[in-house]
Order: C-alpha cells, then sequence, then structure tokens
C-alpha cells in the first residue's frame, strides 16, 4: 500500500471531486482520460466517469464502499442506471432533504458514522446499502461526519479536536483504530483532500511530510 500527491484540476483537494473504493474510482465527467488512467493506477482501480446532481463534486454527494452506493434525492435517473450498470454495486437512493451525503456519512466495509442531521428513519436503508452497522454520532462537535473523518478496512483518520472518547467509539464501529491528523498543510477537513481504499491512499499535493508520516501511521502503510 503506497500514498500518492495529485492534484485534480490543479486542486489539491481531491476528495471534492472524486470517489473511490477497491474497485473503482469515480471521475467527474470531462476530465482528462490520461489523468484518470493516473489516479486508477494509483489506486488499483479501474476508473467510471460520472456526474451525480449534474455536478463534478462527487465526494460530497456519494457515500460508497465496496458492498453499496448511496446518492442523493437529486441525482438523474440516467445517473443512477449508469453507475448500476457500471458497477454492479447495491445502489441506493437517499431521500432525506441534505443532499451532500458524502459530507455527513463515513464508511468502510465494517461500520458507518452518520451525521444527526440524517433522520433515524433512514438508518435502516444505509445499513442495507451499505451492508454495515451504522450509528449516528457528531465529529469534534461537527454535524459533517463524513468530511471529518476517512477510513478504509486497515485504519483511518478523523479530526484532529475529536474527543478521546469520541475516537474511541467511531473507532469501534468503523472497526480500526482512527488517528487525529490534518492533510493540505494542516486542514482538518480530512475527507476532501483524501482518497482512500484498500490499495491505496492518494492525497492533495499541498499534504507535508509530518502529515504524510502520520497518515502512515494511522493507515499502517507499511504492514
Amino acid at each position: 500500500m503506497g500514498i500518492f500527491k495529485y492534484d485534480v484540476y490543479r486542486n489539491p483537494n481531491v476528495g471534492i471531486y472524486a470517489k473511490c473504493n477497491d474497485k473503482f474510482v469515480f471521475i467527474p465527467n470531462g476530465f482528462a482520460p490520461t489523468k484518470a488512467k493516473n489516479l486508477a493506477e494509483f489506486l488499483k482501480t479501474d476508473y467510471i466517469f460520472t456526474s451525480v446532481a449534474n455536478t463534478r463534486l462527487l465526494g460530497p454527494l456519494m457515500v460508497v464502499n465496496n458492498k453499496g452506493l448511496l446518492l442523493p434525492h437529486n441525482c438523474y435517473q440516467e445517473e443512477i442506471t449508469h453507475l448500476k450498470k457500471s458497477t454492479g454495486l447495491n445502489v441506493g437512493v437517499l431521500d432525506t432533504k441534505h443532499t451532500a451525503l458524502g459530507n455527513l456519512i463515513c464508511t468502510n466495509d465494517k461500520g458507518a458514522v452518520v451525521s444527526p442531521l440524517i433522520p433515524s428513519e433512514y438508518v435502516k436503508q444505509i445499513e442495507d446499502v451499505l451492508g454495515v452497522e451504522v450509528i449516528r454520532k457528531r465529529v469534534a462537535g461537527y454535524h459533517q461526519t463524513g468530511a471529518m473523518t476517512v477510513a478504509n478496512s486497515k485504519g483511518g483518520i478523523i479530526h484532529p479536536s475529536t474527543e478521546e472518547e469520541d475516537i474511541k467509539t467511531i473507532s469501534q464501529v468503523l472497526g480500526v483504530e482512527l488517528e487525529p491528523a490534518t492533510v493540505n498543510g494542516g486542514s482538518p477537513y480530512l475527507a476532501s483532500g483524501t482518497l482512500a481504499n484498500n490499495n491505496s491512499l492518494v492525497v492533495g499535493g499541498l499534504t507535508n511530510g509530518p502529515e504524510l508520516m502520520m497518515l502512515t501511521k494511522a493507515f499502517r502503510v507499511e504492514d
């Protein structure tokens, strides 16, 4: 497993524009195919061009693990059909008023942490689509749970101001040990600057040496 630094649209917020699991990296329509191939090679996946809600902001809008994919209610039917056909994943549409699902849900293949902004009646659907246990919890006082936490099945990172007890609780649900960290030179909004699967890690180009050391530890890169 390696860590790669990469920018998308000359922007270090790689997790705003792309999303990945172990098989696919989802890339905005119109992105240069040569650069899409680079990302796919880093992450050891195939790549799929798509939009969500007719935008390029795939990271904040999608939730994906190796079992399922959640989309917001304002996505288009052709996008749903395309993603079902292209991935073979269990694709679900969450009909909540909040559309930035990627900012509100952190998942790996072992569990998911969902923002309390998402009503409890949606928890069962989230569990069914992603195939994991779900808890509803804020991170470091923020409702943007998915923006503040990134995990694969080996490890993960969490907002550096998260209380120790909350780190312990969220780590238990995700089945990995989470480490407080930043990316892109001090950003606590971890998902915006990170693409993580069980093969590799891609982080924004502003991520510095100490942050790379913490990521290496958190994701057990050398194991």
